[in-house]
């Protein structure tokens, strides 16, 4: 049967018998009679009878909010890095060093990945879409301060706000994803929003290319302003409440009598020649409900308890590597190699102009578009080893499509720190700034897949530990880089230590494929668990 599961158009809800084994990470998908699948496999989590599930709403729905939230991502990191060309204009502008204008770069991505420490908690209490529209309201406010400023300081705030204010879209598009996809659709969704991620990068280009036009800098926060505004108001239309609570709607099914005949609600469609026919169901909101800013409110989410909480992921393998991986690639790729790169390009033997040192985003551009046509391989890899293992699947089984990027990646930094101390060809740059994105994108995508593969029951409180872990590597990588290059040179910084570290991190991978499933299962029993198995059991008893 095609990945594409709508219940809409099927003329029925989606049912399916799936279930989690004991082991976090570990899932059965035969699908009996009767369930609706995915590649052959019965659909996980397993949704409610209930149109109003975000799993059951149609695909335009579903799309329409991944569409905006990725659109967030891209449009808040490029908010973040487009400005890296305008770095040595604010030194001049401002009277301060380059290393200290670079700070107006690196201190807002710090922000960026704190905000998630108040936001994430904000929205399990009182749900996804009000936080949502209230974080894109101050990222909104924040970038038409920036436009307006006239000093350092006042500059370097209003960045801060609208890092801070948009931060939550570190979190909420994979915690929609979560919401409103099935697993085995994951990988491909959270591929989707990784490129709109990485390709914040790409807006150097046009950052630099205003500066030829003889606009100045303001002009870049006026257009990231534009849009933000524009994606305020299709969110306000499209971004309705994913917060659902499965447990509830079971509850109040079991609990209430059986529906009388004027009550019930036939729905029949004739599919391979058998008559279907499902009972009554709860009507599905309409439009006007859907914009509702009230959201879900929970009260039984300990709102300082989940940002304690979300330290105790700092302890968990899998989390761990995916914060070393954000923030490592983060580091390079979008902070080092945006720093550098204007500067080197500038300088003899180059001699660029400076309106031409945001080109460098062609490279990621290269990059992720080759990447991009792998974003439902981890998927497809994931259900051929599960359809080979009996309909058990493992969260490890979608790992084995990195083992390419594993190496492809540190050999791309090696070439660009080589190129840069040996005074090589431009060229060689961009293949190894290339090499590097496409190599990130699938240890973008699909490290976070694996990891709320193997403990998607606390995902909200995992992502809080990720955003804050990976912005501050990524700080640590950029914060001095600078510095670093001028006293020891590219070769050794570039080439020997990012390309090394990197190449350690990725070497991971071949940990978690062979050992994947033993470390989820001495995870299942240490009192990490047990801290978590409250919120473990509202979850996987879908």
């Amino acid at each position: 049967m095609a990945e594409k599961v709508d219940a809409h158009r099927r003329g029925h809800l989606i049912h399916s018998h799936a279930h989690e084994e004991t082991i976090p990470g570990t899932v059965n998908l035969k699908a009996a009679e009767g369930d609706d699948t995915g590649y052959g496999l019965a659909l996980f989590p397993v949704p409610a009878d209930d149109p109003n599930d975000p799993l059951q709403w149609s695909n335009f729905k579903k799309t329409m909010i991944l569409i905006i939230c990725s659109f967030y991502s891209f449009l808040a990191n490029a908010a973040l890095i487009g400005p890296s060309p305008y770095i040595d204009l604010w030194a001049t502008e401002f009277e301060i060093s380059p290393t200290k204008a670079s700070e107006l770069i690196s201190y807002p991505n710090l922000a960026f990945g704190f905000g998630s420490l108040v936001f994430v908690p904000l929205y399990l209490k009182f749900g996804r879409r009000p936080v949502m529209l209230f974080s894109l309201l101050s990222f909104a406010v924040g970038l038409i301060a920036s436009s307006r400023c006239t000093s350092f300081t006042g500059l370097m705030a209003a960045r801060v706000v609208h890092g801070f204010g948009s931060s939550v879209c570190e979190a909420i598009p994979v915690q929609l994803v979560n919401d409103i996809f099935f697993l085995h659709e994951r990988g491909k969704r959270i591929g989707y929003y990784t490129v709109c991620l990485c390709l914040g990068t790409f807006a150097q280009l046009p950052a630099g290319y205003m500066l030829s036009g003889g606009y100045g800098w303001r002009l870049f926060f006026y257009v990231e302003f534009a849009f933000a505004v524009a994606l305020l108001l299709l969110a306000f239309f499209f971004v309705e409440e994913t917060s659902y609570d499965r447990q509830a709607f079971a509850a109040a099914a079991a609990s209430a009598s059986p529906p009388s005949e004027s009550e019930k609600y036939e729905a029949q469609e004739v599919e391979d020649g058998v008559q279907q026919t499902d009972l009554a169901v709860p009507p599905r909101k309409n439009f006007t409900q859907t914009l509702s800013l009230s959201g879900r409110v929970d009260p039984n989410v300990p709102f300082f308890a989940t940002i304690l909480r979300s330290f105790t992921y700092f302890l968990v393998p899998q989390s761990v590597w995916v914060i070393t991986t954000f923030g490592i690639n983060i580091g390079l790729s979008a902070l080092a190699f945006s720093y550098t790169f204007p500067i080197i390009i500038t300088a003899p033997p180059y001699n660029w102009a400076v309106t031409n040192s945001g080109l460098f985003a062609l490279a990621a551009l290269v990059g992720y578009s080759l990447a991009v046509p792998f974003t439902s391989s981890s998927d497809r890899l994931a259900a051929y080893l599960t359809k080979r293992n009996d309909g058990i699947r493992e969260a490890e089984m979608r790992l084995g499509v990195m083992l390419g990027p594993m190496l492809i990646g540190p050999a791309g930094t090696v070439l660009y720190g080589l190129s840069a101390e040996l005074k090589l060809h431009w060229i060689c740059f961009f293949i190894g700034g290339a090499m590097n994105y496409w190599a990130a994108y699938f240890y973008f995508s699909f490290t976070l897949a694996y990891a709320v593969d193997s403990y998607f029951a606390n995902t909200s409180e995992m992502l809080i530990a990720m955003n804050l872990g990976k912005q501050a590597i990524s700080f640590g990588f950029g914060l001095k880089v600078l510095t670093w290059v001028m006293e020891s040179g590219y070769g050794p910084i570039m080439s020997g230590v990012f390309g090394g570290v990197l190449l350690a991190n990725n070497l991971v991978l071949l940990v978690f494929m062979f050992w994947g499933k033993q470390i989820r299962r001495f995870m299942s029993e240490t009192w990490l668990a047990r801290l978590h198995s409250k919120s473990i059991r509202e979850v996987t008893t879908h």
